[in-house]
């Protein structure tokens, strides 16, 4: 079983280190998807990729770690199972369609300055 998901280059912190987990890249991409209005760089780099479901809880705390606290970058990653929302210090791991606990996630990216187009990450 893997977990599929992608990484915002830029929402790495400056020195930052993806580490002690294996990730095969699928796909790189450059888009202008940034919100300006927010403070976000207008052009972003998409790291769509793959890890083994066993390193799920390493991936995320490992991520915990390295994004950048402005702006509310987070990454979201999921298994068949389960999905998981990581953003500078704190990690949402739950059941996929589990509304109320989407709902506590999406309550913490409002709070750190997620846009609200932003609150789409895939079930």
């Amino acid at each position: 079983m893997v977990v599929t998901g992608a990484l915002i280059a830029e929402s790495l912190r400056t020195g930052a280190r993806i580490e002690g987990v294996t990730l095969t890249v699928k796909r790189i991409a450059r888009e202008n998807a940034g919100d300006s209005r927010a403070g976000q760089p207008r052009t972003w780099t998409f790291v769509e990729f793959v890890a083994a479901a066993g390193d799920a809880e390493r991936l995320a705390n490992v991520l915990s770690r390295a994004l950048d606290p402005r702006l509310g970058w987070y990454c979201d990653f999921r298994s068949a199972t389960e999905t998981f929302v990581v953003f500078s210090g704190r990690v949402f791991r739950y059941p996929r369609g589990d509304v109320d606990r989407r709902a506590e996630a999406e309550a913490h990216a409002r709070s750190v300055g997620v846009p609200e187009s932003q609150l789409d990450w895939p079930e």
